[in-house]
């Protein structure tokens, strides 16, 4: 599905859940990954240093500055950079309601949920906009569509990254540079094995097909919104909900 020829992804959040699976679908495909995360043991755990196809870099991506280094470092190692995967995401603080919400937990959820993939696309499209191409996709979550009760710093702070889908999709349309998202319903990874049960219920009652999504099917439906073939939708959210969208 991907033309691994040259090609240069980057992952963040690569040290486990989606962005664990995207890294190695990527790296299975044949590309060269760049592998971002701020848990280093965790990187060095889950991939093998191959030098030539992978970067493992320990990263605090909710740091300006650091972004633009390790960008850099990225080009000036592999000479290119074709995909963004924004993978990096907490929950924060769940099942309360949104007057028992701590500005310091809603503030923490956007800087590692939003501002972080602000960041990244920041410092990327540039470098896309020289070659005339490239691919972005943002891991937003039906909690962006819909809203999850009890998941106010969340669910805003995936809704804010659908809507940055939506701007940078139609202001790089032009240029070669397709931007999208993807919204996952529930997906079983850490993240969600760390909710409190009744959370993980709620969520996963909504879902037609009554169960969580696989780590393999999300993986699968990045590499396709990565690749050269989805070359015409741009600015888009894809769904991965198992019935649960409505729109």
């Amino acid at each position: 599905m991907l033309n691994s020829n040259a090609q240069v992804a980057v992952v963040t959040g690569a040290a486990s859940g989606l962005g664990l699976v995207i890294g190695h679908k990527l790296l299975n495909e044949g590309l060269t990954v760049a592998l971002l995360d701020l848990d280093k043991e965790g990187l060095e755990a889950q991939y093998v240093g191959n030098n030539e196809q992978e970067k493992i870099i320990p990263l605090d991506v909710t740091d300006e500055q650091a972004v633009k280094e390790s960008v850099n470092e990225i080009i000036s190692r592999f000479g290119r950079i074709d995909i963004l995967v924004n993978c990096v995401g907490i929950t924060g603080i769940t099942n309360v309601k949104s007057h028992e919400v701590s500005s310091e937990n809603m503030r923490r959820v956007f800087d590692v949920n939003f501002m972080s993939a602000f960041y990244m696309s920041k410092a990327v499209i540039p470098h896309m906009l020289e070659r005339k191409y490239g691919r972005i996709l943002h891991i937003a979550s039906i909690a962006g569509k819909e809203g999850n009760a009890g998941m106010l710093a969340y669910s805003a702070s995936k809704a804010a990254i659908i809507g940055m889908t939506k701007v940078q999709g139609k202001e790089y349309a032009e240029c070669g540079i397709t931007i999208n998202a993807l919204a996952p319903a529930v997906i079983q990874t850490p993240l969600v094995d760390a909710m409190p049960p009744e959370q993980v219920r709620y969520m996963t009652d909504k879902i037609p097909m009554k169960r969580c999504g696989t780590l393999e099917e999300a993986a699968n439906m990045a590499a396709f919104i990565v690749s050269p073939e989805n070359s015409f939708t741009t600015g888009f959210t894809f769904d991965l909900t198992g019935g649960r969208a409505t729109y």
